[in-house]
């Protein structure tokens, strides 16, 4: 039987971009992966859109591959995954540092219900960071300086209303999951995403990384997204 398709879904203010330091390195192991661009962060009409217009874009594309899929979600994106990926070609959920909630829970509700103070709402649009909560130190501290300052520069606005969409199902509950825990994250409490891996029955697997293992330590996480595929418990 071959191997799974991987698909990648970033997670707010990033894009497709995000995970090629991963990407590269399993295509190089000759695994077929794809990404996504999340319609609330990259569309042109993104401020009218919200989280279901992006678990639809999941949807989509899992149901454009042919044959098992492994879904791979970062932080804002573990929501629409979790939203649009209950179909019957996902074997695997791997959540990387992110939401993996639950029906009747939004990403507002679960930062509990008050939005952070680096979070720059204007309207439907909100930008990460501030001077003394720059994105670098936010998202990628650990990451080298050279790769920090790209990823910074290419972060865009996103779709408030994504935030505050609340989910009508949970893709997790129907299929296994791992959950890499980001034990150096900035933004996401390291007890709350032990809580959330315990929660949904995740295989959790922590890294010493910021909230961006795919920079930091791509060759780690690859071998975790390798190993959640081949069903191999380590």
């Amino acid at each position: 039987m071959s191997n799974p398709t991987l698909l990648f879904v970033h997670g707010a203010w990033h894009g497709s971009w995000c995970w090629e330091p991963v990407t590269s390195r399993l295509t190089e192991r000759g695994w077929r992966v794809q990404t996504i661009d999340l319609p609330t962060v990259h569309a042109d009409n993104k401020a009218d859109l919200g989280m279901f217009d992006d678990a639809n874009a999941v949807s989509d594309a899992i149901e454009a591959i042919e044959g098992p899929v492994v879904v791979v979600a970062h932080s804002y994106g573990g929501v629409p995954t979790t939203q649009g990926a209950d179909l019957p070609n996902v074997q695997h959920i791997v959540y990387v540092a992110a939401f993996a909630l639950g029906e009747g829970q939004s990403l507002f509700g679960a930062v509990g219900g008050v939005e952070p103070d680096w979070w720059n709402v204007d309207g439907p649009l909100v930008t990460p960071g501030n001077d003394e909560q720059p994105p670098r130190a936010l998202f990628f501290h650990d990451a080298p300086d050279d790769v920090a300052a790209d990823a910074e520069s290419r972060l865009t606005s996103m779709a408030t209303q994504a935030v505050h969409d609340e989910l009508t199902t949970a893709a997790w509950r129907n299929r296994p999951t791992t959950f890499v825990i980001a034990e150096n994250d900035a933004i996401f409490p390291l007890a709350a995403q032990q809580g959330l891996a315990s929660a949904i029955g995740a295989n959790p697997i922590t890294l010493t990384t910021s909230h961006s293992p795919f920079l930091s330590q791509p060759k780690r996480l690859a071998e975790i997204i390798v190993e959640a595929a081949t069903g191999v418990d380590r």
